[in-house]
């Protein structure tokens, strides 16, 4: 059967709840890039800071992040409808127990191992000294290493209970956290106070969700507990997913590889335009990648495959409606937006590097985001491989593009060449969602694709007519010489961009019946006015 009406609307609260909490992490997020932009611009420190990122980021993504919560959700959540409570916790502790034993051991080879992996693998073509501050960088960053492993795990029980406000605010203490170290750390320490503020960050991220586990009432067993079924079930989901993620680390770190080569400013430049990306992408896709999965797995432990179309069709028709215009309006409004966050750091030269890889990442908002739906449908299935094999076709299309994009083979590697990688990592991924996609299609007898294929052209319509809105509001601004004119100049021409975006987009969404615009807005009416009656209740009593 269909979802119910009554579950269409948790999901949509759900979503909003979790896109008010992104938001506001994003926001915190976009000031610390303000004033990072204006204190590195785009720079050999930078630079170093990216790619000293890179292995700890690894470690956390196939260890303590998204590959252990794919596979323990599904496990505890099926515990847990069974009622197998104690059963459930001890899973619990023994998966959070092994992890941290792992996560430490990883990061200590990595520690002692750092000169190395600098020097040979991640950044082969920094300077000898930037691969010296690369290396101090990167020990700080393995602790933060260490308290996601525990963090990342409590973050998928809270979500398997259906409770996600304080997961969803554990991202906006992580960005406070390193906003404190760019405000009060930088200021003395240099570049090494972003590093200990993404520490600090990493420790407020658990210590928020703390309450949470007290109030669903957690146990834990000091014990590893590998004999336990339940917890090599969870290892057996765990693995696929692992190399899946394995593969994206391994090209994020091939990638950093190729930019060191390309010249000075390539790698900072190549990080801009992925954390702008990321704003949008964060907010929708991952918001209701997020939202959808408990759902998802739930649908297919009880088997209604007519429930998980419709769930996944339905979350996949509002990433269409929202990350299409996200794109379009990126590329129309991306230079003075860029102006208004680098406030000066970046030459002409610079901009145009950054504002190039953010037009070939535009379309990756779109298919980043469809891929959290997509790939979280087969992991409710407790399918960890079919994502993992069609992932290594995206990892073999986006190295391949990387490398003949870079200009590596023909000798004409430039800082120019930086916006063609971020296109070879839009086509690995657009790949991965297209054959994703079609085995769900086979498998499930249909995904609604004539729905999916409607509301992508009428979204393209609208999207396309307040791109073109948008940009005639920029032409104005530079025909009359308002344009360049200084920061408050910068932030009247966006609130204009944002404001003719907003209204040409929902006009033009209801002229060509694009319906998804009209439900949600709808459906987030309704929610807000629960809130403010409820509001109205509490002051009353």
């Amino acid at each position: 059967m269909a979802l119910a009406a009554g579950r269409k609307a948790q999901i949509t609260r759900s979503t909003l709840i979790v896109m008010a909490s992104f938001a506001a992490a994003k926001g915190i997020s976009l000031l610390q890039t303000v004033l990072i932009a204006r204190s590195f611009g785009i720079s050999t420190e930078y630079d170093a800071f990216v790619a000293a990122n890179r292995l700890p980021e690894v470690i956390f993504n196939l260890i303590a992040g998204g590959a252990i919560t794919f596979a323990f959700i599904p496990v505890f959540t099926g515990l847990l409808a069974k009622d197998e409570t104690s059963t459930a916790w001890k899973t619990a502790s023994h998966v959070a127990n092994t992890i941290f034993a792992l996560t430490a051991v990883i990061s200590l080879l990595a520690f002692l191992l750092a000169p190395w992996l600098v020097s040979q693998v991640i950044s082969p073509g920094f300077s000898p000294e930037t691969q010296s501050l690369t290396i101090e960088i990167m020990r700080t960053l393995l602790l933060s290493t260490l308290i996601f492993s525990i963090s990342g795990l409590v973050m998928g029980i809270l979500q398997s209970f259906n409770r996600f406000l304080l997961p969803a605010l554990a991202p906006i203490l992580y960005d406070v956290g390193i906003l404190i170290g760019v405000i009060f750390l930088m200021p003395t320490m240099g570049i090494y106070g972003l590093a200990w503020g993404a520490v600090l960050g990493a420790a407020m991220h658990l210590l928020i969700q703390v309450p949470g586990l007290l109030k669903v009432k957690a146990r834990w067993w000091p014990e590893l507990g590998w004999k336990d079924p339940n917890f090599r079930q969870v290892v057996v989901l765990f693995i696929p997913r692992a190399a899946d993620l394995a593969l994206v680390s391994v090209s994020a770190i091939i990638l950093t590889n190729l930019l060191s080569r390309l010249g000075e400013g390539a790698t900072s430049a190549f990080d801009w335009g992925w954390r702008l990306m990321q704003i949008p992408e964060t907010l929708i896709g991952t918001a209701m990648g997020i939202v959808i999965f408990p759902t998802l797995a739930a649908l297919s432990s009880l088997g209604d495959v007519e429930g998980k179309r419709s769930a996944m069709a339905g979350s996949l028709r509002f990433i269409l409606v929202a990350t299409i215009p996200s794109a379009v309006l990126l590329i129309a409004a991306g230079r003075p937006m860029l102006s208004l966050l680098e406030g000066g750091a970046f030459d002409a030269s610079a901009t145009n590097l950054v504002y190039s890889t953010l037009i070939f990442f535009s379309a990756g908002i779109v298919v980043h985001s469809l891929l959290e739906v997509v790939a979280r449908s087969f992991y409710a299935d407790k399918d960890t491989l079919t994502p993992l094999i069609v992932a290594v076709g995206g990892a073999v299309i986006n190295i391949a593009a990387a490398v003949a994009f870079s200009g590596l083979l023909t000798g004409n590697a430039s800082p120019e060449n930086v916006g063609a990688l971020a296109l070879a990592n839009t086509l690995g991924i657009g790949f991965e969602v297209v054959a994703l996609a079609l085995i769900l299609r086979k498998r499930w007898h249909g995904i609604h694709e004539n729905a999916l294929i409607r509301t992508t052209i009428r979204t393209l319509i609208a999207s396309i007519a307040m791109g073109a809105a948008v940009m005639g509001v920029n032409f104005l601004f530079s025909a009359l010489g308002f344009a360049e004119r200084g920061t408050l100049w910068t932030i009247i021409q966006l609130a204009i961009n944002f404001i003719v975006a907003a209204v040409v987009f929902i006009g033009a969404a209801y002229l060509i019946k694009l319906d998804e615009v009209k439900i949600f807005l709808s459906r987030s009416v309704q929610y807000l006015r629960s809130l403010f009656r409820r509001s109205e209740a509490q002051t009353a009593t």
